[in-house]
């Protein structure tokens, strides 16, 4: 029996990361940068009156907090205004908040300070150099880096990208994944299940795993267990995706019958792994491009944790990530949980936190049923139970590995 640390070195040395595209900015939220993005021009592009106001020289003005100050209006400039101005000794202009500067104008006198008269303004406050001005390049000044290879690209990114005049951008893409459910008893959810049926689950389920850790999905439902229908839909997915999820077929004569099916397309390695739920699984790398290719359990909630563990890690790899693993913390135990001797345990828990001391408490959720997917569904973290601890108390402590986050 394969550890789960052995199994996951063998994952994450097949993780391939798709050649970089490029992408139009509104797309690339959530991706990697995969290029060194330089501003071509200064932000703002101009000095600019950062409020309404008049735009004055300091030097003029410089008594007024003493003994107002009346200067003629000798014009207005709206912001985006593309004509130039030139501003003369003892003149003012007004100007809108984000309006270009006239010549010689150094500061901005905010229009509360006055008495906005349109002709000839009176000016109750003084206002140094640069005052209520957004200089020129005092954001992104021509040549600096604003966007660096690898930083993931939020809103503020997309934003910044805008700013300086890029439609698109170089991004390590979405890996391409391909759901698969394998088994006789399956029905889509659209159909009503006749006697000994049950609804697919597997592929809704392990799609929304996947695009949760930020995979393009491609959810090909159930498939035929003909051995000749199975080979050809894995083949064909095999030429359109990074990663390939067959859930259905890990164990017992079912899954004999895909790997005798799958065999001549490449390696696969079915070695059952010392966890629990689903140590009866599979991996190996098929077809010509060596396609990481998994076999889950037919089990929903066995497939989904062998997802976690093994196989979203293997996809922010892909992605770029530095670190491809969920955030984990120690928290301490609020009820008792037991595992299985010589397995690695990933037990359903409800993370909280302690009002007074604000330290981490877990309590496991849905009992001993490794099949109960709604207790899954509560939860939202994964204890984690080493191989030798078949009992943990309440009081002890325990390494806790977040799942997504519940609003």
């Amino acid at each position: 029996m394969r550890s789960v640390d052995e199994q996951l070195a063998r994952v994450l040395a097949a993780a391939v990361r798709p050649s970089p595209v490029r992408v139009a900015i509104a797309e690339a939220q959530g991706l990697l940068c995969a290029e060194e993005v330089v501003a071509e021009r200064a932000l703002p592009g101009a000095d600019q009156a950062a409020v309404d106001g008049y735009a004055v020289r300091g030097v003029d003005v410089r008594h007024a907090d003493s003994e107002p100050v009346e200067l003629p209006v000798v014009g207005e400039v709206a912001a985006g205004s593309r004509q130039p101005r030139r501003l003369q000794p003892g003149q003012t202009v007004y100007v809108a908040t984000g309006a270009p500067l006239p010549t010689l104008a150094d500061a901005v006198v905010p229009a509360s300070d006055t008495d906005q008269h349109p002709a000839k303004v009176t000016i109750w406050r003084s206002v140094p150099s640069a005052a209520f001005v957004r200089r020129e390049g005092a954001d992104v000044r021509s040549g600096d880096v604003v966007v660096r290879r690898g930083t993931a690209i939020g809103p503020a990114q997309v934003g910044l990208l805008a700013a300086i005049g890029r439609s698109k951008v170089l991004v390590h893409p979405r890996p391409r994944v391909s759901l698969i459910s394998l088994g006789p008893e399956l029905v889509d959810v659209d159909r009503t299940p006749g006697a000994g049926q049950v609804y697919d689950v597997n592929s809704y389920a392990l799609a929304a795993a996947a695009r949760d850790a930020g995979a393009d999905v491609t959810r090909v439902g159930i498939v035929d267990s003909d051995p000749r229908r199975l080979r050809e839909v894995v083949e064909g997915r095999l030429l359109l995706s990074e990663v390939v999820v067959i859930a259905g077929a890990s164990g017992g004569s079912a899954g004999a019958e895909v790997r005798s099916c799958l065999e001549e397309l490449g390696d696969l390695d079915t070695t059952r792994v010392a966890m629990h739920p689903g140590s009866t699984q599979g991996f190996g790398r098929l077809g010509p491009d060596r396609v990481p290719t998994f076999l889950l359990p037919a089990n929903p909630v066995s497939a989904l944790v062998v997802f976690e563990v093994l196989v979203r890690p293997l996809l922010r790899s892909a992605l770029g990530k530095a670190n491809p693993h969920r955030r984990a913390i120690s928290a301490e135990l609020v009820s008792p949980v037991s595992s299985t001797k010589g397995r690695r345990g990933y037990v359903r828990g409800r993370l909280l936190r302690d009002s007074e001391g604000g330290s981490y408490l877990v309590q496991p959720v849905g009992g001993s049923g490794e099949h109960l997917l709604a207790s899954l569904a509560e939860a939202n973290c994964l204890m984690v139970l080493d191989e030798d601890v078949t009992q943990a108390v309440a009081g002890e402590r325990l390494q806790v590995s977040f799942l997504s986050q519940r609003s």
